[in-house]
């Protein structure tokens, strides 16, 4: 599939090029290959035919004249986008590592909402409260209370009582909501997940 405004061959005449002759002394033919002046001056061209191009780019060394240390220098800048860098932190100043370390973690573990004192997250409120859990809670704190009640209503317990069959329709559904959602929330002071 033919993009548009392509070249058909790699050898083809840039379809930008302007008319003109070749920039090389003494050569009459139409240019229609551009060329970087230099390593500085990269979108700055001249404008050969195609044997002149050639001659050129087989020439050209985007290293000359430069030592190994200016090489090295030179492609690790290239590694960055030619971008200035420095130390993590706010432009150079050392970060204070205890508030990284807590907001990675934070971050990691997803437990900012969660510390001790917060209010639940929206969607766990009516299951801890049909629980009867308060926030922060375990999932063996839940694993717990869910025993607790779904001995408490069973129906065999109750005679059948379709009351009972309903309230443990809602321990099951509160249940399965916090069980689903527990493993990714980590109650602060419990120990997050392993790396």
């Amino acid at each position: 599939m033919a993009r548009s405004g392509s070249r058909t061959k790699a050898f083809a005449p840039d379809p930008q090029a302007p008319e003109r002759c070749c920039d090389m002394p003494g050569c009459a033919s139409v240019a229609g290959y551009r060329a970087p002046k230099s390593r500085r001056r990269l979108r700055d061209y001249w404008w050969f035919c195609l044997d002149h191009v050639r001659a050129y780019n087989a020439a050209w060394d985007y290293y000359k004249g430069m030592g190994p240390a200016q090489i090295e220098s030179e492609r690790y800048s290239d590694v960055l986008w030619q971008r200035p860098t420095w130390p993590l932190g706010a432009l150079g100043r050392q970060a204070d590592e205890s508030r990284l370390a807590e907001a990675l973690e934070d971050l990691l573990t997803r437990r900012a909402p969660h510390r001790a004192g917060a209010a639940p997250p929206g969607d766990l409120r009516e299951p801890l409260a049909t629980l009867g859990l308060a926030w922060p809670v375990s999932l063996a704190e839940v694993k717990a209370r869910y025993k607790e009640l779904a001995k408490q209503h069973h129906p065999d317990r109750h005679g059948g009582d379709r009351a009972a069959e309903e309230r443990l329709k809602e321990i099951n559904l509160a249940y399965a909501a916090l069980r689903a959602r527990l493993p990714a929330v980590v109650p602060a002071g419990a120990a997050g997940p392993a790396p």
